[in-house]
Formats: structure tokens, C-alpha cells, sequence
């Protein structure tokens, strides 16, 4: 794995770290839920730095230019994550619940900047990164993290869509749902 890569995937996993920090409202607890969904990405970025230090070794059963046209994709994809991030996070007018808690109603819908094509960008940003630590580093931990953070953001945005669904602002947020995707705009 290049320092590049390596260098590059772990500024965004520090990104995503910070924005409890610096973006979310801190009304909210760090449930199980959330240390289960924020798991994967711990285990993620924490493989490609033991990598990046020498202990862990990636797999690497595939030509010298494969790996290294993994690298540069992930490079890409971990440099569109931070870009993701910044642009969700300059969309918000107001900071968001950190997690969304049994009691956090819905007060409007975000449907611009970021939102205007895919209703989770953050989530999508996150999915980014995660990628990017699998193509950086091939591992075991990686792949597990790819996999198990993939299922858990699914899971959580249908959790949400379907609250809000329910909510006084469910109507237009089926019209919303009609026009966006999930996690990639849509093609139609």
C-alpha cells in the first residue's frame, strides 16, 4: 500500500470522526446502535493504518499494476468522501441530531446542496471511505468492515426513510423518495 493511499483514507476516516465534533448537536446518546454502525469504520481505517505501520498485511495475489490502479481508485474514492463530507456538511443550515434518537421528530426536509440528488449523502460519503480502505488495503478486516458498515447504513437509512414516512412530513418526503436514491442519484 502507498503512503499516498494509506495517507489519504486515513484523513478521511479522521474527518468522519471529527463530525460529532464539529457538526452534530450533542443531544443525543451514543447508543448500542450507534457503536455498532460506527464499528465497522473503526475497524476499517484502524487495519489500513496498522497496514500502512507495517502490522497487518494486505492480500496481494494480483499484478503490480492492478494493485496499484486499486490504490489510485481508492485515493479517488477516499478524496470524493472528504468531498462529500464537506459538501453535505456546507448544505446543513443548522446541525443535525448525531443519531437519531426515538424522540428526534423530523422539524423540515433537507432537499438541496448535497440532498438534491441522494437523501443520505453523509451515509454515502461514509460507504466512499469504507471502499476506499478495501481498495487501499485488501485485508480481511477490510472486506468485514465494507460489508458489515455497508449492511448497517442500509439498515439505518430504511430506518429513518421509514420514520419520516410516518411523520407530519411524510408525503412530501415520499415525493422526495420518488426523485432520489438512497445512496447514488439516481439514472432516471
Amino acid at each position: 500500500m502507498s503512503d499516498a493511499a494509506a495517507l489519504i483514507v486515513i484523513l478521511d476516516a479522521v474527518l468522519m470522526g471529527a463530525l460529532p465534533r464539529i457538526f452534530f448537536r450533542r443531544d443525543g446518546r451514543l447508543n448500542l446502535r450507534w457503536w455498532l454502525t460506527a464499528a465497522p469504520f473503526f475497524a476499517g481505517s484502524g487495519t489500513v493504518l496498522l497496514a500502512a505501520l507495517g502490522l497487518a498485511t494486505p492480500w496481494r495475489s494480483v499484478p503490480s499494476a492492478v494493485a496499484a490502479g486499486a490504490e489510485l481508485a481508492a485515493v479517488g474514492m477516499a478524496t470524493a468522501s472528504i468531498g462529500l463530507m464537506c459538501f453535505t456538511l456546507g448544505t446543513h443550515r443548522i446541525p443535525i441530531a448525531l443519531w437519531h434518537q426515538a424522540d428526534d421528530a423530523p422539524r423540515h426536509i433537507v432537499t438541496w446542496g448535497a440532498y438534491s440528488r441522494i437523501r443520505h449523502p453523509f451515509y454515502a460519503s461514509f460507504l466512499l471511505l469504507l471502499a476506499a480502505c478495501l481498495l487501499a488495503c485488501p485485508h480481511p478486516g477490510t472486506a468485514a468492515a465494507f460489508v458489515w458498515g455497508a449492511l448497517a447504513l442500509n439498515a439505518t437509512a430504511a430506518r429513518e426513510e421509514t420514520r419520516l414516512r410516518k411523520s407530519e412530513l411524510g408525503a412530501d418526503y415520499a415525493a422526495y423518495m420518488r426523485r432520489t436514491g438512497r445512496f447514488f442519484p439516481r439514472l432516471t
